[in-house]
């Protein structure tokens, strides 16, 4: 009967000594999370440049467009080519006006 008792807390020590083990590994790999942030900010920033031209290239597309929608319009002798216009330079106003934002928002 000392034989399996044997047995049992050297297995109950194994089990102990195992759990032991995870939950110090656990620990020892645990951050506070400031590393994440950090390189998360620095793929954010090494992104932005790229971002701000492919938007800005977009616009030019986007632009040219509208710069032919209103210029059809003009030609046609409608009554809201000065609606369209408007809100076509606005749009490119607005697009002008987010890279700034986001570029002093991001501190770049």
């Amino acid at each position: 009967m000392k034989c399996g008792k044997t047995a049992l807390s050297s297995r109950v020590k194994q089990v102990w000594a195992a759990t032991l083990l995870s939950v110090m590994a656990t620990i020892a790999k645990a951050q506070d999370g400031a590393a994440g942030i950090s390189e998360a900010d620095s793929q954010v920033r090494s992104y932005f440049e790229p971002g701000t031209q492919l938007m800005y290239a977009i616009g030019a597309v986007l632009g040219l467009v509208g710069a032919v929608k209103v210029f059809q319009k003009w030609n046609a002798g409608d009554n809201d080519t000065g609606k369209v216009a408007a809100a076509w330079f606005g749009s490119c106003i607005f697009l002008v006006v987010v890279a700034t934002v986001l570029q002093s928002f991001f501190g770049l």
